[in-house]
């Protein structure tokens, strides 16, 4: 057991017994197509266990954001296509999110989900943060255990979380501080530095005076900013940005001007990327760690012009000797777009859920699978 969870052998013999299995398959669709599987693979050690020995498995998860009614645009049958070609006798469900009753967690959709079932497992770690009706209501009623996905990411990222190799190193970067806040504060609390880059970073920089022009700002964030810089622990802001002025994000053809600037930023010009002076600075810092956890880009890495900052550090990550994580989302997609996924020693496959575990050191679907 992890932390008094459950596991797969805990469940007993599985042969003919019918086993639900919550999974997180919300890949990205496009144009009916597939284009990162990560999700559905990293589900296939928990399916393939289950089938080995002899249970009859139902999959189910969410894809997108259907607003709890039917939408073909959300449909799983991509998803069960391409499922079928890995593991051709899971049967899968239709999106869960085509039900209100999913994110209202219904007991009465939970029980339409359990019915007929006499097991279930979670392995959907990139949903376990939520307090839906397929994460936190079939353990009400069935044996249940954590799938090998779900008992892995909470093994590596609590280990992070309380025993880290020193110095331990977190990134930090993304559009808002006031998204990741709480779990900033937290990370102060364990971490030996952190850095900041990202859209957030110019928040940060304008609690230390500087001008930041067009660039994305939380002016109420500045004085908690201030705050937490003038901390015990070592906060590494950017010294020079990337910057745009004029033209559009994602339009190299509307024109506009690529600069490399330092600090302060006129009117008129949008900061989107760190500098390549900061992005060796934040380099040299994740080369002597011991411990290096990152989660959020440090620019709009999405644009060509605009990946430099974002593609160095996930190259210093894949150099470094350290226990490099990635916690899932845009830092996930950009070390596999930089080529470097495979360098790194995990890959989270939840951002949200990742980001929460370290901070409160539980979830949801944990402390439902403990009942």
């Amino acid at each position: 057991m992890i932390d008094g969870v459950p596991e797969l052998e805990d469940l007993g013999d599985v042969n003919g017994k019918s086993v639900l299995v919550r999974v997180d398959f919300n890949v990205p669709v496009r144009d009916g197509a597939i284009s990162d599987d990560l999700r559905i693979r990293a589900a296939l050690p928990t399916l393939r266990w289950l089938v080995d020995r002899g249970a009859h498995v139902t999959a189910c998860s969410h894809l997108g954001r259907p607003k709890g009614e039917p939408n073909p645009a959300y449909s799983m049958d991509p998803v069960r296509a391409h499922l079928a070609t890995l593991a051709p006798s899971v049967k899968l469900l239709e999106n869960l999110r085509f039900d209100p009753g999913e994110t209202r967690n219904d007991p009465a959709f939970v029980a339409r989900l359990v019915d007929g079932q006499d097991m279930y497992v979670n392995d959907a770690f990139g949903a376990s943060h939520r307090s839906h009706a397929s994460i936190v209501g079939p353990p009400m009623t069935l044996p249940s255990a954590a799938g090998r996905l779900l008992a892995r990411e909470v093994e590596v990222l609590l280990a992070v979380r309380s025993h880290p190799r020193r110095p331990f190193v977190a990134i930090m970067g993304g559009a808002k501080v006031s998204d990741k806040l709480s779990v900033i504060e937290a990370l102060l609390g364990v971490v030996d530095e952190l850095i900041i880059g990202g859209g957030m970073a110019f928040t940060f920089l304008a609690a230390q005076g500087h001008r930041v022009g067009d660039s994305l700002l939380e002016p109420d964030m500045i004085e908690t900013c201030r705050v937490m810089l003038e901390g015990d622990k070592p906060i590494h802001i950017p010294h020079d940005i990337t910057a745009l002025v004029g033209g559009a994000l994602f339009e190299p053809e509307a024109g506009g001007e690529v600069r490399q600037m330092g600090a302060d930023l006129p009117d008129g010009v949008m900061g989107v990327d760190i500098g390549p002076g900061t992005a060796a600075a934040f380099s040299d810092i994740i080369a002597e760690a011991g411990t290096v956890l990152w989660n959020g880009p440090m620019g709009v890495f999405e644009d060509p012009r605009f990946e430099a900052g974002t593609r160095t550090i996930a190259m210093a990550m894949a150099q470094s000797k350290a226990f490099t994580v990635v916690g899932g989302g845009d830092s996930a997609a950009a070390a596999k777009q930089f080529g470097v996924d495979t360098e790194m020693d995990h890959v989270s496959t939840g951002g949200g859920a990742s980001l929460e575990l370290i901070e409160k050191g539980d979830l949801p679907g944990l402390a439902a699978l403990r009942r």
